[in-house]
């Protein structure tokens, strides 16, 4: 009963949230949005008036870089001020998400030691960890093969007719290019304090595994260490009780704020692109089931009934780290071992997050398409595979999926100025992707419990 009323809680909280966020853009945020958009195409004006220019030294050139720079001090006080409106809003959310970021790190750390402990063998470690792979490089592939097709059958970027910018025009995104030494440094712990203080998931699995095989190899005395762990798990797991409770008011929060900055015109002027990308989430939820339910049968359904909270706070607060103590609970429940839930789950955080793969391709080819570059078949499959390879263990870096298209458009000759299409509804896309990533992930470990022989009917 409780678990019902805590989705009817999430559901009226969205609905509130939509609601509220409309009253408040329009009686308090509307103003200010006009200011900033009166600065915005007077920027732009002023940029293309200034790359035209032949002689850097004409007062007319000097004057033109005055006005520009006093727009700027206006779109910045007009942000500033925007911010500071919605900050009441803002602060719900964070302090849920806050709570959870509190939460997860020890919770991976004491789960996976005593999973890993319990499971004893190196070897079952390992062949429990080569399935678990299979499945993620699988579903990874898959879910960027689906969002090249379905970018290719649409075209939502024919639409736009945009010109090729000038070269200067940034966006403000850090780009990551392919770095080996990155990818290691994302996964292997120098500190592993910092990496707790960090939340970075990854590197807390690597330590978490040779701390659970040492456990286990000295015997009798690592039961002691074994029954610590496992009873400060379930200390968690209680606190995550507490902490969900408050989730209602985080959605509240999440939501008011992004329909109050954005107003719902922005669903308007890019309803083909976000309606045919949910679509293609759709399709790519359909095509996670269908895979589930060759394995788990009929069982497949109760699964997804059983994390649908999960999903609604991760779509709701556009993080799938805020649904992570709810998925582990939830999948214990529906009866898988938690040994593996423990090992699976970690790793699907930081190697399969199959809405944000989607999103990589989808993103990526609608900026070509928005500047009418047309990629051969074989570009779109390199991008693919470098997509495939630059998105690993960047799970914990802010708005991860621009950072990785910024750094892969880039290669392809794409504009990144084009990226300014995408951060204006990237709140919106991301509370989409956040709830595919628990539903890619919540499916894997089930579906390794199952193939493991470790799952209770």
């Amino acid at each position: 009963m409780r678990k019902s009323k805590l989705t009817l809680y999430i559901f009226i909280a969205l609905v509130l949230g939509v609601i509220v966020g409309y009253a408040y853009n329009s009686l308090v945020i509307n103003d200010i949005n006009k200011e900033l958009s009166k600065a915005e195409a007077g920027i732009k004006t002023i940029d293309v008036k200034i790359a035209a220019a032949t002689d850097t030294t004409t007062a007319v050139y000097k004057d033109l870089k005055l006005q520009r720079a006093e727009l700027s001090s206006i779109r910045k006080k007009n942000d500033t001020l925007r911010d500071d409106k919605l900050v009441g809003f803002n602060i719900l959310s964070d302090i849920f998400l806050r709570l959870i970021k509190m939460i997860v790190a020890p919770l991976v750390f004491t789960t996976l030691v005593v999973g890993v402990a319990k499971v004893g063998d190196i070897k079952a470690v390992g062949r429990i960890g080569g399935k678990t792979l299979l499945w993620f490089l699988s579903a990874t592939l898959v879910s960027l093969l689906l969002g090249m097709v379905l970018v290719n059958f649409f075209e939502p970027g024919k639409a736009m007719h945009l010109p090729l910018p000038d070269s200067h025009i940034g966006t403000g995104i850090q780009k990551t290019a392919l770095s080996l030494r990155d990818f290691i440094g994302h996964v292997f712990p120098k500190s592993f304090i910092e990496a707790m203080a960090n939340n970075e998931i990854l590197q807390i699995v690597v330590f978490s595994l040779f701390f659970g095989v040492a456990t286990a190899a000295i015997g009798p005395k690592g039961e002691i260490v074994i029954k610590a762990m496992d009873a400060i798990a379930h200390v968690i797991l209680k606190i995550t009780g507490y902490v969900m409770k408050v989730a209602p008011l985080a959605v509240f929060g999440a939501i008011t704020a992004v329909i109050a900055k954005q107003g719902l015109g922005i669903l308007s002027t890019y309803a083909i692109f976000i309606s045919e990308f949910y679509f293609s989430l759709l399709i790519l939820w359909l095509v996670i089931i269908l895979a589930g339910y060759f394995v788990l049968k009929n069982r497949v359904f109760t699964l997804v009934n059983n994390i649908k909270d999960a999903m609604l706070v991760a779509f709701s607060t556009s993080t799938s780290e805020a649904a992570y103590p709810r998925v582990l609970m939830e999948l214990e429940r529906f009866g898988c071992n938690n040994k593996i839930v423990s090992f699976v789950l970690p790793l699907g955080y930081s190697f399969n997050l199959d809405g944000s793969m989607m999103y990589m391709t989808f993103a990526s080819l609608f900026l070509a398409q928005s500047y009418n570059i047309h990629l051969s078949f074989e570009h779109q499959l390199s991008m693919l595979l470098i997509l495939m390879l630059t998105s690993k263990g960047i799970a914990g870096v802010p708005r991860a999926s621009l950072v990785v298209i910024a750094g892969t458009i880039s290669m392809f000759n794409i504009p990144e100025a084009g990226l300014a299409l995408l951060i204006g509804i990237d709140p919106l896309l991301d509370m989409g992707r956040s709830a595919t990533n628990v539903l890619g992930n919540a499916m894997a470990t089930a579906v390794v419990s199952k193939w493991e022989g470790e799952i209770d009917n």
